[in-house]
């Protein structure tokens, strides 16, 4: 046997000044008095002690001296040699993933789990040591150490996630934290064993798995992705996965939300083990959040919300120049996300320079085409004389057209072969230009032009007053599918990411001095982005909560200024870009554990009774007291 407090063997030399106290004699002080009469009355009830009477007062000095003696003893902290050699490293790995906030454990899973870890904690011998870390981002929480304390804040510090278990990363790290140390190594996983590597951890020889929880049944969303359309330029496309986890059917609802507006509401039945994809084509030029809402109560209630960011559809600046055409001027006033300006004469513009196409306005020119056409993006109707790009020859009395070009999105849903073309004009384009409608004689009509850094060009050499094309649906789809051609980011989708995911976004916003990045989570906290000098690229994440998350730019007086009541952001925050983010894992929705997983018991498996040696010493020092209490009062000892 050894001690691990050596030095608190003096605390025995307290045993002089309490066996000095006991034979202490007090000396009697002379005092007169007026008789004797009372006093030695009391003396002749009061014989002088008797051999048992000195014998009490010595086994009081004795129980004194060996209270003393178990107290320096308990202090000492002695150890034995078996102790020594059965000491252990533990590292327990908490699983603090998505479907450990399941309730079927009264308040959740990850409670449940933590409840286990405390008492795995108090449990410890002398000498044993243990390390907790957490599953669902790997993780040490705290390093190994023998420090009750220590370890229940660590353990206090683990929030539930939405993010998946990634529990043979965390498996792997604690073998990492067992390596190299001589005391024997154990691993115990707190976990709802919803894992796919649940059947190998269960058989693995160092590995303790404590399942927890009942096979209960889920419904969730697992899937939802919402993309702007590739055909419609106010258009968009919302797909939704929902999976009935459980042994049973279900019937619920699913609800879609954009914003505050319902989009739709759609019944389900799903058999047991079922899963259901939903597609829905709706339109909105604004964007926003979309929220997806299952009806039904379950044990996890996260995976029953999901959200998908729709982009905004920029709205674009026409500028029209035409002599007069009402009908023109209404296909354009029609199409959605259009800001028209009609001028009737077409303005001089200068030499075009290399720029963003989408920098400027789409500018139209019917009939009347300038001598050198603007930077941006140009849509030229029935052009009388020939420009940069076209050389315009004679008409041709009844043209029909024979070939159009069904690969280009400029032709998307049109036929043109069934329209009358009187006096349209024949087009001549140089080298590398698409033809995109022609006529049996192989003279063109529609051409698209790329302007490599400064825009595209359409031309269109089609008399309307004439010709019964503004009278078919194919003129104002074809104006539809020009501007969005020239607006770009058709299909544009800002993907919803999986939760515990991260992301890398490209801040080149420019900074105004007292400017900073602030990533703001669903739960409302918010975190600064540095960048490093010179840097736009920052990796955020790893986002582990479901929900949108924001980007913002944020000045010193709005970091200043105070939040008002139900407002998400600050005044003067400036939203940069919303980021949604989902529980996208089956595995994290379905809560049964795989057949045939079997928890050996936490209790038996690391014997939690076993204390060490000071633990027994104080118990048995309090025990003495209660009988040296109970002895003084029937009067046994002195």
């Amino acid at each position: 046997m050894s001690l691990a407090n050596p030095m608190a063997l003096v605390l025995l030399g307290l045993a002089a000044p309490v066996i000095g106290f006991y034979i202490l004699k007090i000396r009697l002080r002379r005092t007169p008095v007026s008789t004797l009469l009372f006093w030695r009355k009391i003396f002749d009830e009061k014989k002088p002690r008797s051999l048992w009477q000195r014998l009490r007062h010595l086994l009081s000095l004795l129980l004194q001296l060996v209270f003393l003696a178990l107290l320096v003893a308990a202090v000492s902290d002695p150890i034995f040699r078996w102790q020594q050699k059965q000491s252990r490293r533990v590292v327990v790995i908490v699983d603090d993933s998505a479907g450990m906030a399941a309730t079927d454990l009264a308040p959740s899973r990850l409670e449940a789990a933590r409840a286990r870890a405390l008492r795995l904690i108090e449990g410890m011998r002398h000498g044993d040591e243990t390390a907790i870390v957490a599953a669902s981002r790997p993780r040490v929480v705290c390093g190994a150490t023998d420090h009750e304390r220590t370890l229940k804040q660590a353990l206090a510090s683990i929030v539930q996630t939405d993010a998946p278990a990634r529990m043979t990363a965390a498996v792997e790290l604690a073998r990492r934290l067992l390596s190299g140390s001589p005391k024997t190594p154990r691993i115990v996983v707190l976990t709802d064993a919803a894992l796919d590597q649940a059947a190998e951890l269960a058989a693995s020889s160092d590995v303790e798995l404590v399942a927890l929880g009942a096979r209960t049944g889920n419904v969730g969303i697992t899937q939802l992705q919402a993309r702007r359309s590739v055909v419609d330029p106010v258009g968009y496309e919302i797909m939704v996965e929902v999976e009935n986890a459980a042994d049973e059917p279900a019937q619920l609802r699913l609800e879609l939300e954009l914003g505050a507006d319902p989009i739709d509401v759609v019944p389900l039945t799903l058999a047991p083990g079922a899963r259901s994809v939903q597609m829905f084509e709706k339109t909105s030029a604004e964007g926003g959040r979309i929220h997806a809402r299952l009806d039904k109560a379950d044990a996890l209630m996260a995976d029953n919300d999901a959200w998908a960011v729709l982009p905004r559809r920029a709205r674009q600046k026409v500028s029209l120049a035409t002599p007069g055409n009402l009908f023109l001027e209404k296909v354009f006033e029609a199409l959605p996300a259009v800001d028209l300006e009609v001028v009737k004469v077409a303005p001089e513009t200068k030499p075009a320079k290399p720029a963003p196409a989408a920098a400027g306005a789409v500018h139209v020119y019917h009939r009347q085409t300038p001598e050198t056409l603007p930077a941006g993006n140009v849509f030229v109707i029935d052009p009388q004389v020939s420009g940069p790009y076209w050389t315009v020859g004679e008409a041709i009395k009844q043209a029909v057209v024979a070939k159009q070009d069904r690969d280009s999105a400029y032709m998307a849903n049109i036929r043109l072969d069934n329209v009358a073309l009187p006096e349209s004009r024949k087009l001549s384009f140089p080298a590398g230009a698409r033809l995109l409608a022609e006529t049996a004689a192989g003279d063109a009509i529609l051409a698209a032009i790329e302007r490599p850094g400064v825009g595209k060009v359409v031309v269109l050499g089609v008399d309307l007053d004439k010709s019964d094309l503004p009278l078919q649906t194919a003129f104002p789809i074809l104006a539809a599918n020009v501007l969005s051609e020239f607006g770009g980011a058709k299909g544009e989708l800002r993907p919803a990411l999986a939760a515990g995911s991260t992301a890398e976004l490209d801040l080149a916003a420019d900074l105004k001095a007292g400017e900073s990045f602030v990533l703001h989570a669903p739960d409302g906290i918010e975190t600064p982005i540095v960048l490093a000098p010179g840097a736009t690229k920052a990796t955020l994440g790893p986002l582990d909560l479901h929900g949108v998350w924001s980007v913002l730019r944020r000045s010193e007086q709005a970091a200043a200024s105070a939040r008002p009541a139900g407002a998400e952001f600050a005044p003067g925050d400036h939203l940069v870009v919303e980021l949604a983010c989902n529980i996208a894992d089956r595995r994290e929705t379905d809560l049964r554990a795989p057949e045939g997983i079997t928890a050996r018991p936490l209790e038996s498996a690391l014997a939690l009774a076993v204390r060490p040696v000071w633990y027994y010493l104080l118990a048995t020092a309090w025990l003495l007291t209660c009988w040296e209490w109970l002895l003084y009062q029937r009067r046994w000892i002195d």
